[in-house]
């Protein structure tokens, strides 16, 4: 997709598929928005090989004990702030942060000038101590917001593997980072309103993003989320589920098996399954990363 005509950015033009649309009916306007989301889901399927090439970086700088970076502003620092948000229930994993111009009031309040603030882009990757450990991903459906392209620059200078995802051909994060994402979702229904559209291909890549990267660092044992922290009554009612899906025992000596395992899911698993203490289990787990896959692998070979 290129710019149009006129100049504009794709995600700014005013596309004439929508024009009228505040005299369309309801259901109209649902059906084209539901369509745009559709095709921004797309726009995601058609840039694989680049995430492939980003998971591939960012597993490895994880690997080495880093932390996973988000960065921007406005709507798509938001998304970085959610998906960093759930990393810990889901996976277990707490070296996610982000940075999110205008600071972390911004995740509730909308700060628009704040993206524009260069300095205080360098100022926050160097405040976050970001370093070639690191893994760091910028998100920007402009592909030119100046803090986030900034903060990408810096973290890049500083040894980091980048990313930089946006919905613009041609723009400057995508060239800031190791690895540039195109999502190319092109006009908005409602014309500029990127919360849209690239929005959802921005919350996909994320979601698909780290889900490959933290499934690969052990988070699963086949589909299973086995690093999850069950920390309230749903929670533990699904952690006695998994490990015994896991372990291939009923629920009771799954519940059972989660006690003595100190509601470690993992832990629970491989002691059930290998016939362990929750030491040997914890030592196994230590030595393969989290891996339950592999942990159990060791244990039945020695």
């Amino acid at each position: 997709m290129t710019k149009p005509p006129n100049g504009r950015a794709a995600t700014e033009a005013a596309s004439a598929d929508y024009s009228g649309l505040d005299a369309w009916p309801a259901a109209r306007i649902l059906a084209a928005i539901t369509d745009a989301n559709r095709r921004a889901i797309d726009a995601v399927a058609a840039a694989l090989p680049d995430l492939e090439r980003a998971a591939t970086g960012i597993e490895e700088r994880l690997r080495r004990g880093g932390r996973l970076v988000y960065i921007g502003a406005g709507t798509s620092g938001r998304l970085g702030v959610q998906d960093a948000a759930e990393l810990a229930p889901t996976f277990g994993f707490d070296r996610a942060l982000t940075l999110l111009a205008g600071g972390d009031s911004a995740t509730t309040q909308a700060k628009e000038g704040a993206e524009d603030d260069v300095a205080a882009a360098g100022h926050d990757v160097a405040a976050a101590a970001i370093g070639e450990l690191d893994a760091v991903v910028g998100v920007a459906a402009s592909g030119g917001t100046a803090y986030t392209v900034a903060a990408l620059e810096h973290a890049r200078a500083r040894g980091a593997f980048t990313v930089g995802i946006a919905n613009n051909p041609g723009t400057a994060l995508l060239r800031a980072g190791d690895v540039g994402v195109l999502l190319a979702t092109g006009p908005e229904v409602l014309a500029g309103s990127t919360r849209l559209a690239a929005g959802t291909a921005q919350k996909a890549a994320l979601n698909a993003l780290s889900t490959t990267v933290l499934v690969r660092l052990g988070g699963a044992y086949d589909n299973l989320m086995v690093g999850m922290r069950p920390v309230n009554a749903k929670l533990r009612v699904r952690a006695v589920q998994i490990v015994a899906r896991g372990a291939g025992v009923d629920e009771a000596a799954a519940t059972k098996a989660l006690a003595a395992a100190g509601d470690d899911i993992r832990r629970a698993i491989v002691m059930t399954k290998a016939g362990v203490t929750a030491e040997r289990a914890e030592a196994a787990l230590r030595a393969r990363g989290g891996s339950v896959r592999d942990a159990l692998a060791d244990l039945a070979g020695g």
